[in-house]
């Protein structure tokens, strides 16, 4: 495989996952972003922990979640821990009152 042809997988692999989650934001209440993924979540507990050394990591707990991973084998879990020594950062997302057809 040449290195334009993994580029272009690459690109449709991304695409893919994009259209991806634009059909399935509306299902969830919150979006997560840490350094190396992004994550919808309907639930989110994120713990501020330290370790024995003294720094400070965080430990988030996500509950019926979809991960952006292009290459994971599943991108629905029925829970996630995600623990990270980087900024977690949770949105919850607007729920329109009214949706249009």
């Amino acid at each position: 495989m040449s290195a334009d042809e993994l580029e272009r997988y690459e690109s449709e692999m991304e695409l893919e996952l994009y259209r991806e989650y634009r059909d399935l934001v509306h299902l969830f209440s919150y979006i997560v972003h840490t350094e190396r993924r992004m994550y919808l979540a309907n639930g989110v507990d994120v713990q501020v922990r330290t370790n024995d050394a003294g720094d400070v990591y965080f430990e988030a707990t996500l509950t019926d979640a979809w991960i952006w991973d292009m290459y994971g084998q599943a991108r629905f879990v029925k829970k996630a821990r995600v623990l990270t020594f980087k900024d977690v950062n949770v949105e919850e997302l607007s729920k329109p009152d009214m949706e249009v057809p």
